[in-house]
């Protein structure tokens, strides 16, 4: 069994941890974070998942620098301003010197994990606490709430069909104005899971079909059929 790490999220999350802040007198403050302290957390956390799952192999996965996205919409995480903790690339390049890891060309690591998991049906369980990857089919298992879900084809299409209405306020894309998850599944469950939906949902709404497909891209996470492995770059979601 393969465990599908999402490794953005997990030495975020370590990373931040780990931080501490030291006054060194009435003026003086500094950040201080110890790797040691980062490993020891990443070898509880890892010691958790083989528990769980007994004779799995870890792989990560990790964001590229460049992000195709922005090249579609923009403003795609355009808000997002904060720093990364004072360790955090560092831990990174520790994580990738120990563990196997992939990254691939302007893409996100859970795009890396959407397109290796339906590349090979069955053998890896994706390991993320972003909601995102609801629309890749196979298992998914959150660490958060402890939960394994086994997510099928027509789930995963529905799911992404909501995404394409509410985009995402943490990614600053915004998908179909003024609408969230609950007014998203009213929609669609009156109207019909299908891109034909979404599309009059933008229409009715004074919007275009151009500005769905905007919002579809930033919104799906990739699976293997939209990558195109030997020119290794983005088959841009046409749904056809």
């Amino acid at each position: 069994m393969k465990l599908l790490l999402d490794g953005d999220i997990v030495a975020y999350q370590i990373a931040s941890a780990c931080e501490h802040e030291y006054e060194w007198d009435d003026d003086r403050w500094t950040l201080n974070c110890d790797i040691a302290d980062c490993q020891d957390r990443l070898r509880v956390f890892q010691d958790g998942l083989y528990t769980k799952f007994p004779n799995s192999e870890i792989h990560y996965t990790f964001s590229d620098k460049l992000n195709f996205r922005k090249e579609i919409y923009s403003s795609y995480k355009g808000n997002r301003k904060t720093r990364k903790p004072i360790a955090y690339h560092p831990f990174v390049g520790w994580i990738k010197h120990r563990y196997p890891h992939y990254t691939l060309p302007k893409l996100e690591a859970d795009d890396v994990m959407g397109i290796m998991s339906t590349q090979s049906p069955g053998e890896w369980i994706i390991v993320t606490i972003d909601k995102d990857l609801k629309q890749i089919p196979g298992k998914v298992y959150t660490w958060n709430s402890d939960t394994l879900y086994e997510i099928t084809q027509e789930d995963a299409d529905k799911f992404f069909y909501i995404q394409c209405l509410t985009g995402d306020t943490t990614d600053n894309y915004p998908g179909l104005k003024g609408t969230g998850p609950v007014g998203a599944l009213k929609l669609l469950e009156a109207k019909g899971y299908s891109w034909k939906s979404v599309v009059e949902c933008y229409e009715k709404a004074g919007q275009t079909e151009e500005d769905a497909l905007i919002q579809a891209r930033c919104a799906r996470i990739l699976r293997a059929s939209d990558w195109d492995n030997d020119k290794q770059e983005v088959i841009l979601w046409t749904n056809k």
